[in-house]
Parts: structure tokens; sequence; C-alpha cells
């Protein structure tokens, strides 16, 4: 398996034999987690040589103008009861009844590691984004209230959708086989976090970077982990392989992160045994 050959893989090989499939997630999510806020650190400097400039950050103030010109008190209301679904209460109760219906559903252990992760990972970054750069929000002129007063870069509400809602879509592609429930779910997902941005310029709470910061952010953190756990799937499925062959595999099944390989590995594994 040449895809299994690369270096990125080789590492996450090794660690996996030392510690775990499932330490192995949290160790390099937790490395991971660090570099981005490193990352974020590192450029705030970048940032606001960008803001004073006329580049991305141009547009801040004409898309804010044309958000105010569409407003009505009628849609001011609408957005701003969307808009409150991504504060913290609303996206831990619903962020969290739908890991548990997701996991009492098919009973894999990738489910809450996964979110758990995803989701302190996108908490460190608004937090260490807000405190280092530090940007005000939009003038309370331009706002509808209840207004803000937190700092602006980037947008939680953003950051934190983007990961928890695309989180769920990734796990629901990943468990089910129904088409529609993997075309769906994932847009459902993007679609929210695609809302919550705009919702967050139309209601003069952010400006437009804050929130292409915020889904930046939190694609690029989906990325590492999504990538890090179907890695972690492969090298699972690839040791029970060898030990059906009886072969010595790089640690026993029972510290895989799925011992059987995930739906796909479960799958294999039936058709096996109905044909043999």
């Amino acid at each position: 398996m040449a895809s299994l050959q690369t270096p990125i893989v080789k590492v996450i090989r090794n660690v996996r034999r030392y510690i775990g499939a499932n330490a192995a997630l949290f160790m390099i999510g937790a490395v991971g987690a660090a570099v981005f806020a490193l990352l974020i650190t590192a450029s705030a400097d970048v940032y606001d040589d960008v803001a004073n400039s006329d580049g991305v950050s141009g547009l801040d103030r004409p898309v804010l103008e044309a958000a105010v010109s569409l407003r009505t008190p009628e849609r001011e209301r609408w957005v701003t009861a969307f808009t409150d679904l991504g504060t913290t209460t609303p996206m831990v109760f619903m962020g969290v009844s739908l890991t548990a219906a997701l996991y009492v559903h098919w009973r894999r252990r990738s489910i809450p590691l996964m979110m758990l992760i995803a989701a302190a990972g996108s908490t460190i970054f608004t937090s260490v984004g807000k405190t280092v750069v530090g940007r005000a929000r939009p003038p309370l002129a331009m706002a509808v209230p209840p207004y803000e007063y937190a700092f602006s870069f980037p947008s939680g509400h953003t950051l934190n959708s983007t990961v928890v809602a695309l989180m769920l879509g990734y796990l629901a592609w990943w468990l089910s086989k129904n088409v529609w429930v993997r075309i769906i779910c994932p847009a459902l997902g993007a679609a929210w976090a695609a809302a919550m941005g705009c919702s967050r310029v139309y209601l003069g709470h952010h400006w437009l970077t804050d929130v292409m910061f915020g889904w930046v952010f939190g694609l690029a953190w989906l990325a590492l982990l999504i990538t890090t756990h179907q890695i972690l799937l492969r090298l699972d499925r690839r040791d029970r392989r060898v030990l059906e062959r009886g072969g010595h595999p790089d640690q026993p099944l029972s510290k895989s992160i799925e011992p059987d390989g995930g739906p796909d590995g479960a799958d294999v594994k039936g058709a096996q045994v109905h044909n043999s």
C-alpha cells in the first residue's frame, strides 16, 4: 500500500505503535492545536499589516455597508435568532446531543473522541486569536443590538460552528452507507457554517475578514484531524489483515481506534466470513 508509506504516515504509525491509536489521536491533536495557536500568534503582525493595507480587508467596510443596506426589522429579528444559536450554550447542547445520538446509533469510540478534540481546538484558537490580535469590532452605529464588546478577530461563532457542524457532517459521512446521508449531512454542515458566518457580518458584529479567517482556521483544523483519523483507521485495518494472515501487527487490536477497522473494515470482515 504505497499510500501508507509516505513520511507523515510513517510518523503517525510510529507514534501509534508506541502509545496506541487513541492516545496517538489525542497527541497529534494536541501538537496540532499548539502549532495552530503558535501560527495564529506569529501571524498577528502579518494580519495587522494586511488590515492596514488595501488587501482583502479593504472589503470589510464596503461589505458591512452593503449588509446594513439590506436590513429590515423583520430580517434583523430572524438573523439575530439564528446567530444566537452559535453562542456557547446552544452550540454545546446541539453538539453534545447530536454526538450522543451518533454514538447511540453506531457505537464508535471515534465519535466522542473526534468531537472532543475538534471542539477543544476551535475554542483554543478563538481565545488565542482574540487575545493576540485584539481587533475592535465594527462601530456600534453599524451593528444590531444586543451589542457585543469582546475582541473581533477571529469570529468565534464562525470558527466554532464550522468545526462542530462539519465534524458532525464528516462523522455521518464516515459512519453511514446511505448515499443521501453522506451527501446531505456534510452539505448541511457547510450550509450552517456559511450561514453563521454571513449572519455575523449582516448584524455588524464582525468584519468580513474576521469571518473569513474563522472559516479558514476551522477548515484547516478539520483537515488535520480528519486526515489523521483516516490514516489511523487504515493502519488499524492493515493490522487486522496482518493478524488474520498469522503475522504480527504493529499493536494489539484492542489498542486500535476502532478494533474492527471502522465501518469499512467491518464490512470487509463480514464479506470475508460470508465467503469463507
